[in-house]
């Protein structure tokens, strides 16, 4: 599979110069021999969260966009994720179509960042977010949520060998992102593809740092602050090769655990 992963600097509020400029990076992509393309978090409209009222897709425009330029150019699109507009409220969601422009996920993001107001103006999601790419389990999780292993390992339960994570993530955290990905890498013996952006908005500056990491922890791609498209290919059957080597989920001991109650006081 070969990933390409935009790293790009975000509009903040203007969701048609982000369309214009996400329309470009993936041409360019496609042209380039890419089979999944990945996008960053939040890309229609940047965290303008106070204006999402007037931003935010009300109307499936992003799903048929990433639905049209997917079938055009047979390629998967993991749509990093975007702010929606639903009946119960807004939603950071993440939109995954594959060659065919078939939506096979729509993954609202499950843990809110209360440091970037996400509490205040989103509303959690509630589903896992495995899906299928080309007969390939994956998974796909945004941001935040790489901070909780026990919702990324429920995805490897699942079946995934690819955990996709698009992100805006702050450069003041940027050794949390790099170290938290490795690990989540590693103790689930799967490939991380992590999109994060650069540039800034009037609260943030952000990190970059794109990555794809191999299940034994390696860097198969590193983008640091460079804006643009890196491209990493993998082999899926490095993650059997790992998983034997290593037999983590052979050895998990999910009665001992499940035995354990959480204290009261935690």
């Amino acid at each position: 599979m070969r990933i390409a992963c935009v790293q790009m600097d975000i509009v903040f509020g203007e969701p048609e110069a982000n369309f214009n400029q996400v329309s470009a990076y993936l041409a360019e992509a496609s042209r380039k021999g890419a089979d999944t393309i990945v996008l960053p978090e939040m890309w229609n409209t940047g965290y303008a969260l106070t204006k999402l009222e007037t931003l935010a897709d009300g109307s499936n425009r992003t799903v048929n966009f990433l639905k049209e330029f997917a079938k055009a150019n047979q390629v998967n699109i993991v749509g990093g994720s975007v702010s929606i507009i639903k009946d119960s409220g807004f939603y950071n969601t993440m939109f995954v179509v594959n060659k065919d422009g078939e939506l096979v996920s729509e993954y609202d993001k499950a843990h809110r960042f209360g440091l970037m107001d996400e509490h205040i103006h989103l509303e959690e999601g509630n589903g896992l977010g495995t899906f299928e790419l080309e007969g390939v389990t994956c998974g796909g999780v945004i941001c935040y949520d790489i901070r909780f292993p026990e919702w990324i390992r429920a995805q490897a339960l699942n079946g995934a060998k690819v955990i996709f994570v698009p992100a805006e993530w702050p450069e003041a955290r940027i050794d949390h992102w790099k170290i938290l990905l490795q690990a989540r890498a590693i103790e689930n013996q799967c490939f991380i593809v992590a999109v994060n952006r650069v540039g800034s908005d009037p609260k943030n500056a952000f990190g970059g740092s794109s990555m794809v990491i191999a299940p034994w922890g390696e860097l198969r791609l590193d983008m640091a602050m460079q804006e643009g498209i890196g491209y990493a290919d993998i082999d899926l059957d490095e993650v059997e090769e790992v998983r034997k080597r290593i037999p983590v989920f052979t050895d998990r001991r999910e009665a001992l655990y499940s035995s354990f109650q959480p204290s009261k006081k935690q």
